[in-house]
């Protein structure tokens, strides 16, 4: 099974960021495959620690087995509790690589991609009470028609959100196929593909809840750091990117930070360099990587 996984995306540039110390505690709250994962091991002295989550029942088959490492199957939502857990108060720093991996697109029963003909679904962990058949066909009219315009950021969301409300009621859509042919004349010609894929992104951000869980992870991140510890972390839509590069800039995610009588700003982190994109090379080598985005900061 591990080679359904992907290849780690920017996997030097993502792990050189996190400035290893031997001796160092890690976390990447997005194992998968692993690949991040033995990268750091692989520069960790015997006393390193690395702590991993991954709330994908699938991912436990690539545990790797390495005294340093523990893998935790569970959403990166939790981080603090289950670290606390494993009693680990603080990090020298944290990885993620946020998005689908290569292997939930690929197995045709989880209904991630457009490419194979599915139940609805798209849970990535089988534990979520929500799928992609609750959102499409319970959520009012209204309400999908926000989940495809905010998270697919299509412009005729509610078209779309009024075609799937006339169809299902003359009965479930069961089937990405059904879904797919209940949305075909409102595609464009030419980019049906790419409009496809923007509803399949906005329905599974729903079903599993990623900007939210986002930023409850990215709001801890400062109070499990230790100073100086870093954080480095892949984003591959512009939604999940923004809340990225907003949080490292002010600690927050709407307003504006608080000024000290002289005007300085406080915040908990700085960013490290600016932002890094893959090569020519490596997007030809993996297609995944083409819209990948890493940022990294370091606890102040």
């Amino acid at each position: 099974m591990e080679n359904e996984y992907h290849n780690p995306v920017l996997l030097k540039e993502t792990v050189d960021g996190l400035n290893i110390n031997l001796s160092g505690v890690y976390v990447d709250v997005t194992f998968g495959g692993g690949g991040h994962s033995r990268e750091i091991l692989k520069r960790l002295g015997p006393e390193g620690r690395l702590y991993a989550f991954d709330q994908d029942e699938d991912a436990l088959v690539n545990a790797l087995d390495d005294p340093r490492f523990v893998l935790i199957n569970e959403n990166f939502r939790y981080l603090k509790r289950f670290l606390r857990f494993h009693g680990v108060k603080e990090v020298d720093g944290i990885l993620g690589d946020f998005g689908v991996s290569s292997h939930q697109f690929d197995v045709a029963e989880r209904g991630f991609s457009t490419r194979f003909e599915a139940d609805l679904d798209m849970r990535m962990s089988k534990r979520n009470e929500i799928s992609a058949y609750t959102v499409v066909n319970d959520y009012s009219e209204e309400d999908l028609s926000k989940v495809l315009y905010m998270y697919g950021e299509l412009k005729n969301a509610r078209a779309m959100a009024r075609v799937i409300v006339d169809n299902r009621n003359q009965g479930p859509i069961k089937t990405s196929k059904q879904l797919v042919e209940i949305l075909s004349r409102l595609l464009p010609k030419f980019k049906e593909h790419k409009v496809l894929a923007q509803v399949y992104q906005a329905i599974r951000i729903e079903v599993n809840q990623e900007m939210e869980v986002l930023k409850e992870f990215l709001m801890q991140t400062p109070e499990v750091l230790k100073k100086g510890g870093r954080l480095s972390l892949i984003s591959y839509h512009s939604l999940e990117d923004r809340l990225v590069k907003r949080f490292i800039r002010d600690g927050m995610f709407e307003g504006v930070p608080e000024k000290d009588f002289y005007g300085n700003v406080s915040v908990p982190l700085k960013k490290i360099g600016g932002l890094i994109i893959p090569s020519e090379q490596e997007i030809k080598i993996n297609n995944r990587a083409r819209s990948a985005k890493l940022r990294i900061a370091e606890r102040v």
